[in-house]
């Protein structure tokens, strides 16, 4: 499938609404008002704390495809794209595509399946319970909703919307992982059935589609069961699962081009399992994806004099969510010192011209200056950025 057109038509449909990664549930509720004559809508549970968990039903076609969101309550891009792919649904430039996948499929789509942990901008749940290791003891209202709609439904196919740590990349490239997949197991012997490999068909399809947006940023998250995880055990209940996470590209902080790019992922998915495309494509098309690989730093310090030893520093920060959920504070501290040239960073500081202020200990938190004459080039102060100059 060629998206080229659909994507450069993007901003058409976006859901303008949601800006940035911040939004909570009273501007998801908003939003899904507006779609009141176009998508049935249920409240199927509310949360620890109350808030509406609304399903929303679209088409009447006899393949069955379930899609959830933000069970983590910081990981907004699969919410965004759910937003816009309900523009896109019902865009009049776009009804002979909506009529396809409409016609073939019915759509359930279950957004911020954690709007207590939204409100907070944190990956847990108002109990502090991770609900995607919930699926087993359901402690959690929101896992006992999740799993009931689900038995409910009883879906063909189910796409599970996660975003990833921006520190993944892709394997045998320098590159972040823009988007990743996984067709999750649904044992420890990572077996094979038939609704597993309908999903890495269609996954396959996804990542066809994108290549001409993304090469070489595209991977294959780690495959080791979890039996605790909604997507392992939805797998092993017949629905054919497929995983979408969504990662970074650089400069793109926001997630705002990386949702663009999952809501693609999930059009070329919809249109694979419609047109029945997926039959037909090998295996060989999923396993040939590159691996997600663990090559990237927040940022990469080159030729820096470390206790008498020109070297390179390797730096990472810990997000947390700041006062009222609306945005991230960052804590850096030193990850690693020695060669780092086969690894990459979001950020890459070449000091053999710098000079350092402070001192640099492996696993402390970051607490130097590097300056050019009088002016810091890149600061920080007890794992705090103080400033930093971009070239």
């Amino acid at each position: 499938m060629d998206l080229s057109p659909i994507l450069n038509s993007y901003n058409t449909f976006i859901e303008t609404q949601l800006k940035d990664r911040f939004f909570k549930h009273r501007d998801l509720v908003s939003i899904i008002s507006k779609h009141a004559s176009t998508a049935a809508q249920e409240v199927v549970g509310h949360s620890v704390e109350g808030r509406e968990l609304i399903l929303l039903r679209l088409g009447n076609g006899p393949m069955k495809v379930f899609l959830w969101s933000q069970m983590h309550g910081d990981e907004t891009t699969g919410t965004m794209a759910i937003m816009d792919l309900l523009n896109f649904l019902k865009h009049p430039a776009f009804a002979s595509f909506a009529t396809e996948i409409l016609s073939s499929c019915t759509l359930y789509l279950l957004p911020m399946v954690n709007p207590d942990g939204a409100e907070r901008f944190t990956r847990r749940n108002a109990q502090q319970l991770d609900i995607n290791r919930d699926y087993l003891s359901a402690k959690s209202t929101e896992a006992q909703i999740l799993k009931a709609v689900h038995a409910n439904i009883q879906p063909d196919f189910g796409f599970n919307l996660h975003d990833q740590s921006d520190l993944w990349g892709v394997q045998h490239t320098t590159n972040p992982a823009a988007v990743s997949f996984l067709a999750p197991a649904f044992d420890e012997g990572c077996s094979l059935n038939d609704n597993r490999r309908h999903a890495m068909q269609v996954i396959a399809c996804m990542k066809a589609s994108l290549d001409a947006q993304l090469p070489g940023k595209m991977g294959l998250f780690d495959d080791t069961y979890e039996p605790r995880a909604f997507g392992d055990n939805f797998q092993a209940s017949g629905t054919a699962t497929i995983l979408i996470e969504g990662g970074t590209m650089i400069g793109d902080v926001e997630a705002q081009q990386v949702r663009k790019m999952v809501f693609g992922a999930i059009l070329a998915g919809l249109k694979a399992i419609s047109s029945a495309e997926y039959e037909a494509v090998p295996l060989d098309n999923y396993f040939n994806i590159p691996k997600n690989s663990k090559t990237l730093f927040h940022l990469i310090i080159h030729d820096i004099e470390v206790n008498g030893l020109k070297t390179s520093v390797g730096i990472n920060y810990k997000p947390s969510p700041g006062v009222g959920g609306t945005q991230v504070d960052r804590f850096y501290t030193i990850e690693d010192i020695g060669d780092l040239h086969t690894m990459s960073a979001h950020e890459v500081f070449e000091a053999s011209t710098l000079q350092l202020e402070g001192s640099i200990v492996y696993d402390e938190p970051a607490n130097f200056s590097l300056m050019r004459g009088k002016e810091p080039v890149l600061s920080f102060k007890n794992g705090i950025l103080q400033s930093k100059v971009i070239f």
